[in-house]
């Protein structure tokens, strides 16, 4: 009988040397970024991928631009950061592998925490007759919660269409 592996114990035998390099180095940022950008930026942001470059000469090394994403206001706020940051990463790897750092503009690790629910038209009597009468012959009790749910929600954004 053939025993359960863990499919990390596989991969890096079967990777090509590019991609472990490539996707390893993300791993290892990905696990140390509370130290990178803090507790509070990290959480509001997340690495993205890591661009390689050849080096332009023979003498100079390769360059490594590590994409961000985060929200524009957060994206400002760690353009100011950058040099910090870059110097926090050599410090933790001990190496200067990541030459640059590029903020996308996009929503990460987004939460509802502070947002507040707007409050929505309710279901007329009519809606609600139609609703029960639809459901009637569902028997299971859980699935018929779910729907009468379902079907609530609909009916309350039918006129957003």
């Amino acid at each position: 009988m053939c025993a359960l592996k863990l499919v990390s114990d596989s991969v890096p035998r079967v990777a090509d040397k590019l991609f472990q390099r490539k996707y390893i180095a993300l791993g290892r940022i990905v696990t140390h970024w509370s130290d990178i950008m803090g507790a509070e930026l990290a959480q509001k942001t997340q690495p993205l991928k890591i661009h390689y470059r050849k080096a332009q000469r023979k003498g100079d090394k390769p360059q490594a631009t590590l994409e961000i994403a985060a929200s524009s206001a957060n994206a400002s706020l760690l353009i100011m950061k950058k040099g910090v940051l870059l110097e926090k990463m050599n410090h933790i790897f001990g190496e200067a592998w990541i030459t640059d750092l590029k903020f996308v503009h996009i929503p990460a690790n987004l939460s509802d925490k502070g947002k507040k629910r707007t409050a929505s038209k309710s279901m007329d009597a009519g809606e609600k007759k139609a609703l029960t009468s639809m459901l009637d012959m569902v028997e299971d009790i859980e699935i018929k919660e779910r729907l009468e749910r379902f079907g609530q929600a609909f009916f309350k954004n039918k006129d957003h269409r």
